[in-house]
């Protein structure tokens, strides 16, 4: 019987591991640190990670590992190149979390563009109550309608966000960061452009050598004064103190962001300790979780070991 190791099974939730039983003994862990991976995954068949980082010291030890199952469909966190020296096969989801990553990114940028947070305390308060006429006109939002939406990847995510951003009106550009993604139902253009012309910038790129820090200090100072920039990318392609003192300096409207750098986000992150709050939302990386979203992740999981099992190379990682 297969050896089954589930190594941060809280990080999807309340999904139902035991459908795993079909496929052999399985072994479950909420959460494993750093220095338990090696032991755990020891004499493991399968192994399920989600962040939990599988490097080559780690893996060199576990001689009868066959499978990894990423548990999302980044896989950073696998030594790739070690897996294909020892012939372990690696599958990854892709796809389960495009229409809940957009649903989130417009829920951020409503709530901050609409001013929600303000509005809603007013009336919460009882200054509403107290007030001398019938509407709030102190803290004015604007239309999308008519807008220029920016998207920095246009991937799944990216075109499933530019298509609702056309519905609300917004013009839609976008920039490549491979620079191969050629896209003719929206205009491409060039990064200082994009910083220049858009009014509303969201990320929906990988994170890698050209991503990684391209907002930055000196990117800000080129985008619109009243700009919005969401991110739910990766946390790295922003620089988080670059992004506080522009939001401190008033030199971008606002932004939103449910990825950082490290994650969790540390107290001394300069990110919580904007002066102006009300320019910035964050969220702690739950764009992808919904219920839904969690259950299509678990259910091609599941049905990756199965096609695994059966010596199809469905949601293969090529190595």
């Amino acid at each position: 019987m297969k050896k089954i190791v589930v190594l941060d099974g809280r990080t999807l939730g309340n999904v139902d591991y035991i459908k795993l039983n079909e496929f052999g003994q399985v072994i479950y862990y909420d959460l494993t640190s750093e220095e338990e991976v090696a032991g755990r995954i020891r004499n493991a068949n399968i192994v399920l990670t989600n962040k939990v980082k599988l490097n080559r010291e780690d893996l060199k030890d576990a001689s009868e590992l066959e499978l990894i199952c990423e548990m999302a469909t980044g896989y950073n966190n696998i030594d790739i190149e070690y897996a294909k020296e020892r012939n372990i096969a690696v599958t990854n989801v892709r796809g389960y979390s495009t229409t809940t990553v957009a649903q989130h990114t417009f829920a951020m940028l409503l709530h901050l563009y609409d001013n929600i947070s303000y509005f809603d305390n007013f009336v919460k308060s009882g200054e509403y109550s107290r007030y001398d006429m019938f509407t709030n006109l102190e803290a004015p939002y604007k239309d999308l309608c008519g807008k220029i939406w920016g998207i920095i990847g246009l991937g799944a995510i990216g075109k499933r966000v530019a298509r609702i951003a056309q519905a609300f009106g917004t013009r839609v550009v976008y920039y490549s960061t491979s620079g191969k993604n050629s896209d003719s139902d929206f205009a491409r253009v060039e990064f200082e452009s994009l910083l220049k012309q858009c009014d509303i910038i969201s990320i929906h790129a990988p994170l890698n050598e050209k991503t990684e820090g391209l907002l930055n200090y000196e990117a800000f100072t080129k985008m619109k004064k009243d700009a919005v920039l969401i991110n739910v990318g990766r946390g790295p392609i922003i620089v988080d103190e670059d992004l506080a003192r522009a939001l401190d300096e008033e030199i971008i409207g606002g932004a939103a962001l449910d990825v950082f750098k490290e994650e969790p986000i540390p107290v001394e992150n300069s990110l919580l300790k904007v002066k102006n709050k009300d320019r910035l939302i964050l969220t702690p990386h739950v764009a992808w979780a919904s219920e839904e979203a969690r259950s299509r992740l678990f259910s091609d999981l599941l049905e990756n070991i199965s096609a695994y099992n059966r010596g199809e190379k469905r949601n293969r990682v090529d190595i």
